[in-house]
C-alpha cells in the first residue's frame, strides 16, 4: 500500500502535487471555513456555546415574518409557475397553435435578461407612473396608484420570470415522448383530455419533479422581486438579510437566517436527489416515434387556447418592448408614464458612452464579470483534469468540495466571507479582505464554480484516450499534452461555460450589494438604485439604457453558445 502510494506521488509529480495543494486551499479557504466559521461564531460566543441567538431571532417580528412570507412564495411559485410553464410548453411543443415559433421568442425572452432588472422594468411598467397604470387610470381614475406592489406582484413577476427551466427541459421531455402511445390511446377511444394526463403527463413526471424543487429553491432564495415590488409588508429572507447584514447589532440575526436558508436548500436538493434515484422512468419502447402536434377539435376551445397564448406572449414581452422605448425617450416621457414615437432620440446612448462617470458602472461590471469568468474557467479545468485523470476517493475531496456553493443561498457565502476576513487569517495570509476590490471578484468565482465544474468535467469525456495515449508515446509532457491535444477538443465547452458565466455575473446583484466597494460600485446596486422613488430622473433614464445594453449582451452570448452551435448539446451530464 505504501509502494503504491509513493508511486502515485512519483507519478502526479512536483508540478501536480502543487496543483493539489492549491485546489485544497480554495476548497477550504473560499468553500469551508468562512461557512463553519461564521456558524461557529453564531453558536458559540466568549469561549462557550450559547443558543441566545434563537432567542433574538424569533423576539424578532420582522425576520419571523421574512421566513413565513418566503415559504409562502415559493409553495405559491410552486403552483403558478408549473401552470405557466406546462401552458407555454404545451403551446409551442404539444397543441397545434399558429405561430407558435413566434411566440416561443417571447416566452424565451427570459433567457436575456433577468434578475434586478427584470424586476425594475416590470415595476416601470406596472407601478405608479407605469404605462399600465396610467391607462387604467383612464378607466378608474380613483385606483390606489401602488396596486402592484406586495404579495401579488412579487408572485406575479417570480412567476413569469422563472419559467425557462420548464422551456428548456421540459420541451425536450415533450419531444421524447413515443408518439406510437398517443396513437395507440387514440385508437382505444380516449380523449384529448385523458390521452394527455394519463399518457402525456406521467412520461413529463421527472422532468417536473426536479423543476418543481428548482422552483422551490427560487422562491425561499428571491431577492430582486421582494425588494424592489415587496413593498414594506412583503419581504422574504434574502431581502432582509441584507438589511440586516449592514448593522453590527442585527448581523447575527442576518448569518442566522443565511444558515436557515441553506438547511433547506440542503434538505431540498437532498430529497430531490432521492426521488431521483428511486425513481423508474424507462421506456419500453426501442424505436420512438417523433411526437407530432395535436389540433384542437373544438373551435370555440381553440379561439380560448390561441387567446390564452397569444396573452401571455403579451406578458412576456410587453416589459421589454417597453424598457427599449423607454431607452430612447426624454426624461419628462419616462416622468410621465408616456410615449410619444415622434420623441424618440438616441441621446441616451450618446450620454452614456461619452460620460465616463455614466459608463463607469458598465466597465466596472464588464471587469469584474470577465475577470471572474476567465479565473473559474481555469480553476475547474485545472480540477476537472485531476477529477477526470485519477478516480481514487482523495479526488473525490476536489469534486465534492467545489460543488459545496451549489448548496448555499449567495446571501450566506457573502456573509460568510464577510465576517471570517474582516480580520486577519491565517489561512488567508493574514490578509483582510473587507474593504478591497477583490472580496466581490472571489465570491463571483465560489459561487461560478459548482456549474464551470460540472460542464468543463463532462467535456472530457468527449476526448479520445487514444489520442492522449499517443502523445505520451512519443515522448509529449504532461502540459504540452493538455495545451496542444486536450484543450482544442474541449475548447468548445470552455467558452460556453465562460460566456455564460460572463454573462450572469454582469448584473448580480445578492452577493454584489453586500460586497462592493463604495468606489466602484457595479451595475447591479446601480440599476436597483434607479429603481427607487425618490431616484432621479437621469438615474432612471440610464437604468433603460444599462437595461438594453444588458439584453443586447446576453444575446449575443446565447447566439455565440447557440447559434455557433458551442453549446452542450449531446453532452454526458
Amino acid at each position: 500500500m505504501k509502494k503504491s502510494a509513493a508511486q502515485r506521488l512519483l507519478r502526479i509529480g512536483p508540478g501536480g502535487l502543487l496543483l493539489r495543494a492549491g485546489l485544497l486551499w480554495v476548497i477550504f479557504a473560499l468553500l469551508i471555513y468562512p461557512n463553519l466559521n461564521m456558524i461557529t461564531s453564531i453558536f458559540y460566543q466568549d469561549g462557550h456555546f450559547t443558543a441566545e441567538i434563537i432567542g433574538k431571532l424569533f423576539s424578532s417580528e420582522r425576520a419571523i415574518r421574512s421566513l413565513v412570507n418566503s415559504f409562502i412564495l415559493a409553495i405559491s411559485m410552486v403552483v403558478t409557475v408549473n401552470i405557466v410553464g406546462i401552458l407555454l410548453v404545451l403551446f409551442t411543443e404539444y397543441l397545434d397553435i399558429k405561430g407558435a415559433s413566434f411566440l416561443k421568442l417571447g416566452y424565451l425572452s427570459t433567457l436575456i435578461y433577468g434578475g434586478i432588472v427584470l424586476s425594475t422594468s416590470y415595476k416601470f411598467v406596472y407601478g405608479s407612473n407605469g404605462m399600465v397604470t396610467n391607462l387604467l387610470l383612464r378607466f378608474v381614475p380613483d385606483m390606489n396608484t401602488q396596486w402592484f406592489t406586495g404579495y401579488g406582484a412579487v408572485l406575479f413577476v417570480m412567476t413569469f420570470a422563472c419559467t425557462s427551466n420548464h422551456i428548456i427541459f421540459l420541451t425536450n421531455a415533450i419531444r421524447g415522448i413515443d408518439y406510437q402511445t398517443v396513437e395507440a390511446a387514440k385508437n382505444m377511444g380516449a380523449s384529448s383530455l385523458k390521452i394527455f394526463i394519463r399518457v402525456v403527463l406521467p412520461t413529463l413526471k421527472p422532468t417536473l419533479f426536479a423543476v418543481t424543487i428548482l422552483t422551490f429553491i427560487t422562491g425561499l432564495d428571491a431577492m430582486s422581486a421582494p425588494l424592489v415590488l415587496g413593498g414594506p409588508n412583503f419581504q422574504t429572507i434574502n431581502p432582509v438579510i441584507m438589511t440586516f447584514a449592514k448593522s453590527s447589532y442585527s448581523q447575527d440575526i442576518a448569518a442566522l437566517l443565511a444558515v436557515i436558508l441553506g438547511i433547506a436548500t440542503v434538505l431540498l436538493l437532498a430529497i430531490m436527489n432521492k426521488f431521483e434515484k428511486n425513481g423508474n422512468y424507462i421506456s419500453i419502447s426501442k424505436v420512438k416515434s417523433k411526437i407530432q402536434k395535436q389540433k384542437i377539435s373544438n373551435p370555440t376551445l381553440n379561439i380560448i387556447v390561441h387567446a390564452l397564448a397569444y396573452l401571455l406572449f403579451l406578458i412576456y414581452v410587453v416589459p421589454i418592448a417597453l424598457v427599449i422605448l423607454y431607452s430612447f425617450s426624454n426624461s419628462q416621457a419616462i416622468r410621465s408614464g408616456s410615449l410619444n414615437l415622434n420623441d424618440l432620440t438616441m441621446d441616451n446612448y450618446f450620454n452614456i458612452f461619452t460620460s465616463a462617470e455614466a459608463f463607469r458602472p458598465f466597465t466596472i461590471s464588464m471587469i469584474y464579470s470577465l475577470s471572474a469568468a476567465i479565473l473559474v474557467v481555469i480553476l475547474t479545468l485545472i480540477a476537472s483534469r485531476i477529477v477526470h485523470k485519477d478516480k481514487s476517493k482523495v479526488t473525490m475531496v476536489y469534486e465534492y468540495g467545489m460543488l459545496i456553493p451549489w448548496l448555499l443561498p449567495g446571501t450566506l457565502i457573502a456573509l460568510g466571507l464577510m465576517t471570517t476576513y474582516d480580520s486577519p487569517q491565517f489561512i488567508m495570509f493574514n490578509h483582510v479582505l473587507i474593504g478591497t476590490s477583490t472580496i466581490m471578484l472571489i465570491a463571483y468565482i465560489i459561487i461560478k464554480i459548482p456549474f464551470s465544474l460540472r460542464m468543463i468535467k463532462s467535456s472530457f469525456a468527449s476526448v479520445d484516450t487514444s489520442l492522449e495515449e499517443a502523445a505520451r508515446s512519443m515522448g509529449a509532457s504532461p502540459l504540452y499534452t493538455m495545451l496542444k491535444v486536450i484543450l482544442p477538443v474541449i475548447l468548445p465547452t470552455l467558452l460556453s461555460v465562460m460566456t455564460l458565466n460572463f454573462n450572469s455575473l454582469l448584473s448580480e446583484y445578492d452577493l454584489t450589494v453586500l460586497l462592493y466597494h463604495p468606489l466602484m460600485q457595479p451595475l447591479g446596486p446601480v440599476i436597483k438604485a434607479a429603481s427607487d422613488e425618490s431616484a432621479s430622473i437621469n438615474a432612471q433614464v440610464m437604468l433603460f439604457v444599462y437595461s438594453v445594453l444588458l439584453m443586447l449582451i446576453s444575446s449575443l452570448a446565447l447566439w455565440l453558445v447557440y447559434g455557433k452551435k458551442l453549446s452542450f448539446k449531446n453532452r454526458k451530464y
